[in-house]
């Protein structure tokens, strides 16, 4: 993560809309692909550096750009406020391992990086078994710029 980003204002935009935000990756023909993901600010699990995150399905196209080319921007906007952050990409699901990461924490950093987006869920153990059931992945965006208004 650059020294210099401040993720504060991005935190007040993704509490205004439940972290409703743009995921944009790359195509491999160079063209952007725009997803809408729910997205906060969570703590990376290996690095403790602020980090963006949010919970992507196993087969999500989203998955298969950013194993190929592991760089997005994230944009969320509340009214006349917006904030996007660019950077690099860290993914943690069954069919992504990190090196240095116990598979046995990932339950709980699916759950982490769910709330982080102000999201609520009154039946764990369900949450949980979906997850499961869909390889459900963490994507992990160090920031690297950070801008917008408001």
């Amino acid at each position: 993560m650059a020294a210099d980003v401040d993720l504060s204002r991005v935190r007040a935009v993704v509490a205004g809309e439940r972290g409703l935000a743009v995921a944009s990756t790359q195509r491999a023909d160079g063209s952007v692909h725009n997803a809408i993901v729910n997205a906060g600010v969570t703590t990376h699990p290996l690095t403790g550096d602020e980090v963006v995150g949010y919970v992507a399905l196993g087969r999500a196209l989203k998955l298969r750009h950013l194993r190929s080319r592991p760089r997005m921007t994230m944009t969320w906007r509340v009214g006349f406020r917006w904030q996007s952050v660019e950077g690099a990409v860290t993914l943690i699901g069954p069919d992504d391992p990190l090196d240095g990461f116990d598979p046995a924490r990932l339950p709980q950093l699916l759950r982490d990086v769910f709330l982080c987006t102000g999201a609520t869920h009154d039946d764990w153990p369900t949450y949980d078994r979906v997850m499961v059931e869909e390889r459900r992945c963490v994507v992990l965006l160090s920031p690297e710029r950070v801008y917008g208004v408001g």
